[in-house]
């Protein structure tokens, strides 16, 4: 009966975080919003201290509930290991923790999260991995699958569906959510959930304070007849059958055990004394087969498919059936972008965990994940697809770490992240001494006005001059400069953020 409630606890909660992903209407949000919020990173760098301590109390009192039901990366590698299942049953075994990858990998986890290296963090944190394989690769299938409803329905005079552009944001970013795909799958598929026992930090801190549940599966000594049935279905290698021992630091409280055990020697229960963790012997009335068992390497996943080389092909628009607009370049900025509410760079790279869920949401296209080592997979702003628009506040309202904060709208508007800079060479009104003046025209701030090319001759053709005092950086101007390929006004981001 507990497995089977599990089991529906960690669907509801799969489908809902993979679903905050897939959702490109933003709807979704206001619903199941506080999905990604009760991570426990999140929770954690957002200083939610009621989520971290509800989190905290319920691995003291069920121990590691959190791994099985309400981290996605947890539930995605049950599903994998599930299905590996089906090819061959009984096929865990009990091996002994390796402590020293565990902590060291927790160590190396909080040293890159003191120093700002957003990139290693985020390789290693369970909630953003998933986050990148459910926007990197998830998303598109959903996209498409959308996209080929909407086909159909219109070809029906229906306009229930719309169709939506599939793009690639970041190839780097894709390749990282693939290799994690890929070795997270084979391990699942081979040793369950090695991932999280061995590398996962929140899995390591969690597993410290599971020691010390209240509740826990218990071995009942009398009942038990050695059938080694509990320990070769322990997805986490776990459970001792000679020494009738557990190690609660790496039980992820999935009820498998209990499930499996024909006699009843397993019950999830208060144990009136903390069993001891298994001490390693030395050679000592331990068996060569327990040797063997005991050596289940930490698997390297090496062959790796580049499926996606046209993941997202822009269909090519034509003025007039005559000439194909050329796509624009991303111009190259000294100062990344960063999104309104981030303050500074500083401390958006020491909040943010390159889930990519604000990335996965923006109306505009306009937030895509960075290439920079040390804020790799982070998300920064660039104006080829779109501008970030005024009356929009989409990635703060689904921040779950509190990276991008926002007010309202109004603190939005008055938030300066750079400011334009006009590019004398790539202008047409000097290039092809034709009039234009879209920077000016959709300037939301009114920060450029168009002044005359000769001092003294307002007759001579109009240039833009931008008064950086009133300029918020939000890209209108790049966006809609007609230049080719880049545009002849760009935004060159601040690193702390002003307020006019």
């Amino acid at each position: 009966m507990l497995r089977k409630i599990r089991l529906i606890l960690a669907t509801l909660f799969f489908i809902s975080v993979t679903l905050l992903f897939l959702d490109f209407t933003g709807t979704l949000h206001a619903w199941l919003g506080w999905m990604a919020k009760i991570q426990f990173l999140p929770a954690l760098l957002a200083l939610n201290v009621g989520v971290v301590a509800f989190l905290i109390l319920l691995t003291l009192v069920c121990g590691r509930v959190y791994c099985s039901v309400i981290c996605p990366l947890g539930v995605f590698q049950d599903i994998v290991a599930w299905l590996g299942k089906k090819q061959r049953k009984n096929r865990y075994s009990y091996s002994p923790a390796k402590s020293a990858l565990r902590y060291g990998f927790l160590v190396l986890f909080l040293v890159a999260l003191v120093a700002g290296i957003g990139s290693v963090a985020a390789l290693l944190a369970p909630y953003s991995s998933y986050g990148r394989i459910a926007n990197n690769l998830f998303a598109p299938l959903w996209q498409w699958s959308n996209n080929l409803l909407a086909y159909f329905a219109e070809r029906a005079d229906s306009y229930a569906f719309y169709e939506t552009e599939v793009w690639l944001k970041s190839l780097p970013t894709f390749i990282i959510a693939v290799l994690t795909f890929v070795v997270l799958a084979v391990l699942a598929w081979r040793n369950g959930r090695t991932y999280c026992n061995t590398v996962c930090p929140v899995g390591t801190v969690l597993g410290f304070l599971a020691r010390y549940s209240w509740f826990k599966p218990v071995i009942d000594t009398d009942k038990c007849v050695n059938c080694n049935l509990c320990a070769r279905n322990c997805k986490a290698a776990c459970i001792d059958i000679p020494n009738h021992r557990i190690d609660y630091s790496r039980c992820v409280a999935c009820m498998d055990c209990i499930d499996k055990c024909h006699k009843g020697a397993i019950a999830y229960k208060h144990a009136p004394k903390a069993a001891p963790l298994p001490v390693q012997k030395t050679g000592q009335g331990v068996s060569p087969e327990h040797v063997d068992n005991a050596r289940r390497s930490f698997l390297t996943a090496t062959a790796m498919v580049a499926t996606a080389a046209t993941l997202s092909a822009q269909e090519k628009k034509v003025d007039g059936g005559l000439a194909v607009i050329e796509d624009k370049k991303i111009p190259k900025r000294a100062t990344p972008i960063i999104p309104p509410g981030a303050v500074s760079l500083r401390r958006f790279a020491q909040h943010c965990t390159a889930c990519q869920l604000c990335v996965s949401v923006c109306p505009n296209g306009v937030l895509r994940p960075s290439t920079d080592l040390l804020r790799m997979m982070q998300p920064e702003m660039s104006y080829e697809r779109g501008y970030c628009r005024p009356e929009c506040a989409k990635c703060a309202e689904v921040c779950p770490t509190d990276a991008i904060h926002l007010t309202s709208l109004a603190e939005k508007s008055a938030m300066q992240i750079g400011h334009a800079v006009w590019v004398k060479a790539n202008c047409i009104n000097l290039t092809d001494k034709q009039p234009c003046d879209n920077c000016a025209r959709h300037c939301p701030t009114a920060a450029i006005q168009m002044v005359p090319s000769v001092a003294g001759d307002p007759a001579s053709m109009k240039i833009p001059a931008v008064n950086t005092e009133r300029c918020i950086g939000c890209g209108a101007c790049e966006n809609l400069c007609p230049a080719r390929p880049f545009s002849a006004i760009y935004v060159e981001g601040y690193e702390m953020h002003r307020e006019i």
